[in-house]
């Protein structure tokens, strides 16, 4: 699958209440999570973000606490896809879980990319490409049976393709 779209660009240790606000928890719909979507970190994310983007942060992202809505916002938000340097592992499987394609990409892929740019990402290679730029980065890809978690929307959608639902 390949994904690409405009980049948002974000830091370190970016944490689940800089995702959704803890203000924001009592909400479940991923739409009504997507309203308040990094809102703190910039406050023009959850209104210019658009279906398609991409989300670029460095060490960490996710780290906090093991709240599902994070992962959920971004996804709600339109989010195709995050990029880090790192994630924290409950944000992860949170991300898996729910369809959030992920790639942990070890070089500081932030460092190189200006916001607005335009990413193109192989989830199955793991390839990510930076058209302005010329810029080459691997990334980690999934295992196949983590690439179709994914592709079915999630693990529970993913179960249900598995037993003929």
């Amino acid at each position: 699958m390949i994904l690409e779209g405009k980049v948002w660009l974000f830091g370190d240790n970016v944490d689940t209440d800089a995702i959704i606000p803890a203000r924001y928890l009592s909400a479940v719909d991923p739409a009504e999570l997507a309203a308040h979507c990094l809102e703190d970190v910039n406050p023009d994310f959850p209104r210019l973000v658009r279906p398609g983007d991409l989300v670029v942060a460095g060490k960490n992202f996710g780290c906090g606490s093991s709240r599902e809505h994070a992962p959920l916002a971004l996804k709600g938000a339109g989010v195709s896809c995050v990029v880090a340097q790192s994630f924290a592992r409950i944000f992860y499987r949170n991300a898996i879980n729910i369809g959030l394609p992920i790639l942990e990409c070890p070089a500081n892929l932030a460092g190189s990319l200006a916001p607005g740019d335009i990413l193109r990402v192989d989830l199955e290679q793991g390839l990510i490409t930076a058209p302005r730029s010329g810029g080459r980065f691997q990334a980690v890809p999934f295992p196949p049976f983590m690439q179709e978690i994914i592709k079915s929307g999630g693990l529970i959608e993913y179960v249900r393709s598995r037993l003929n639902y």
